[in-house]
């Protein structure tokens, strides 16, 4: 039986992605995420960008989210991976509600985020992550230690690309985050009863020619079939940008932000 969950949306989204502009032409995110760098004991170096809550008040505990770019955005600028998704998180109205740490680090050019054989039958993922990948978990972590990031509440979302990196990193790591959002990713169907107990809402569109929306369909069905209950949103009339429809729809949103492990 198909246990694939699917939320069906009927509105125009061709339009939508027409209208739509990159965010550079609706808010300045390079004043609102820091350029920064974090290096290794190795030597090793991984550029990010990163947003703080406008106030940190004394003694509060903030969620922390990686977001991971798409293909498209990698390089050494530091910019490009502002381009889609991380403006949601840097609107007034979103950052008084949800005020948190949001780090979006930029994989260089001809790099992965995920080590995964996905245009081969089973999408295997490979024993070691990517380079890149490494290090944004490494950056997890010391930015966990360093700020008052609340342990319980570690958020991750990719698209693309960055939905191949959602699936592995949290693969690897399955205690570390609270809830993950995949988007037109996909992940090893052979490994799913690692991430099981996640809560994981996936989105991928139906249309979608350049990630095969049965590379969300395989997994979200493998997490069913180990005893998970993932969410799965698949845009009947939406091609590869299905991260424009998920990234603004408020409720989406608001559900990622709303998990936590402390009441698992």
């Amino acid at each position: 039986m198909n246990k694939i969950l699917i939320s069906l949306f009927t509105l125009p989204f061709v339009f939508i992605l027409v209208l739509i502009k990159p965010v550079f032409a609706q808010i300045n995110l390079e004043e609102i995420y820091d350029a920064r760098e974090y290096i290794n004991s190795d030597g090793d170096t991984l550029r990010y960008r990163v947003m703080f809550p406008e106030e940190m008040v004394e003694g509060q505990q903030y969620p922390l989210v990686l977001f991971l770019h798409g293909a498209g955005e990698r390089g050494s600028d530091n910019t490009a991976q502002l381009t889609w998704g991380l403006d949601v998180f840097a609107a007034d109205d979103f950052r008084n509600e949800h005020p948190a740490i949001v780090i979006a680090p930029q994989v260089p050019a001809g790099s992965f985020w995920a080590n995964l054989n996905w245009r081969q039958e089973g999408a295997a993922l490979m024993d070691e992550p990517t380079l890149p990948l490494k290090l944004a978990h490494e950056l997890v972590l010391k930015i966990k230690e360093s700020y008052p990031v609340d342990p319980n509440r570690l958020y991750v979302t990719g698209l693309s690309m960055g939905g191949f990196g959602t699936w592995d990193i949290i693969t690897r790591h399955p205690d570390l985050f609270a809830a993950a959002m995949p988007i037109c990713g996909g992940g090893d169907p052979s490994k799913a009863y690692r991430i099981k107990h996640l809560p994981i809402w996936n989105f991928h569109g139906a249309l979608d020619n350049v990630v095969p929306p049965d590379l969300s369909r395989d997994i979200i069905n493998a997490l069913w079939e180990a005893g998970g209950k993932p969410g799965y949103t698949e845009y009947p009339d939406v091609d590869h940008f299905s991260w424009v429809p998920a990234y603004n729809d408020r409720y989406v949103l608001d559900w990622l932000f709303s998990q936590n492990k402390e009441r698992e």
